[in-house]
């Protein structure tokens, strides 16, 4: 029998992922409530912040609730895509190929510094992340419903590093910058962890299961049942045309960014206990899908301008609907 969640349940769902993540981390509400979102939006992200700021360690906390298949990739500049992907090995016994699947095959990813390896590796997760599916020797294998990358990156080292291009970026659906935490927040970790050699494993601390596929399957559904008006659509339309207007902006963001914004709204709305978006919904999630997908023209470079300040430009100018 198919299971059912009604909208107060999946908020009751998501309060239950955010206390138990909150065992372990310190702080990062922002970002915990993005990745709730994205997972009902079945989106994935990118999480970018200087180092020992818990990227990792929230990705691998966030999955432990979930009760899903979790796979980690620590990506390197000699890691190859049959490294990600899996291979066709010949089995001389059978005299036949046989598939060695590789850590992709998961319902969560943790791609760990994600622009630590080549161009061509880094595509390899292109078909997986748009289609939910990888393709060897010309044969496709569907990946689970729930497949969902979390990758991290670190902003300040240049050395080594291979930025993703644009059609990755487009992939995601949020880019969250991750800040260093406040005095307090860092006393709090300070004292949570000061004696400990390592991050413990997240189970370690307590975190317990508080989801499963078929819950988020009901999850899922309750989303998409959330009302998407036609005024709140012509609203994310225009917003997102207007980033190729702009001339500060030499690219704009894509329809592929449209239909994304569209369908978190509608996962924001469903965990405030709504079943209808409101342009508000749209406007708090605009940096955070868009921010990744625009390029400064050379003028607005050099005039110093940035990227989050254009989007909330464009957001005060683009009529929203009463």
């Amino acid at each position: 029998m198919t299971q059912t969640l009604t909208l107060d349940q999946v908020g009751q769902l998501a309060e239950m992922i955010r206390g138990e993540i909150a065992k372990a981390v310190v702080g990062q509400v922002e970002t915990v409530d993005h990745l709730l979102i994205a997972l009902l939006a079945r989106g994935h992200v990118l999480l970018e912040g200087p180092p020992g700021t818990a990227k990792t360690f929230l990705a691998q906390c966030f999955s432990a609730t979930l009760g899903l298949d979790f796979s980690r990739i620590q990506f390197t500049p000699d890691l190859m895509p049959g490294d990600i992907l899996g291979s066709n090995l010949f089995n001389f016994q059978t005299s036949q190929f046989t598939l060695t699947r590789g850590p992709i095959f998961c319902d969560l990813l943790l791609a760990d510094e994600i622009n630590r390896t080549p161009p061509k590796t880094q595509a390899a997760l292109l078909e997986a992340m748009q289609e939910r599916r990888v393709t060897l020797d010309g044969t496709a294998h569907l990946l689970p419903a729930h497949f969902m990358v979390v990758a991290t990156q670190n902003p300040i080292e240049s050395q080594g590093v291979y930025p993703l291009p644009e059609a990755q970026l487009d992939r995601f659906l949020f880019k969250l910058l991750i800040a260093y935490p406040s005095h307090e927040e860092e006393r709090a970790i300070v004292t949570r962890f000061g004696e400990n050699r390592g991050l413990p494993d997240p189970r370690e601390l307590g975190i317990e299961t508080v989801a499963n596929a078929q819950i988020l399957d009901a999850a899922v559904a309750a989303v998409k049942a959330v009302t998407l008006a036609e005024s709140v659509v012509d609203y994310v339309v225009r917003l997102v045309r207007a980033t190729r207007e702009s001339p500060d902006l030499s690219s704009g963001a894509s329809p592929r960014a449209a239909v994304l914004l569209a369908g978190a709204a509608r996962a924001r709305a469903a965990l405030d206990g709504r079943d209808y978006v409101v342009p508000d919904d749209v406007k708090a999630l605009a940096t955070s899908v868009l921010r990744h997908r625009l390029l400064l023209s050379p003028a607005a470079e050099i005039e110093g301008k940035q990227v989050e300040a254009l989007v909330a430009q464009l957001v005060e100018q683009t009529e929203a609907p009463r």
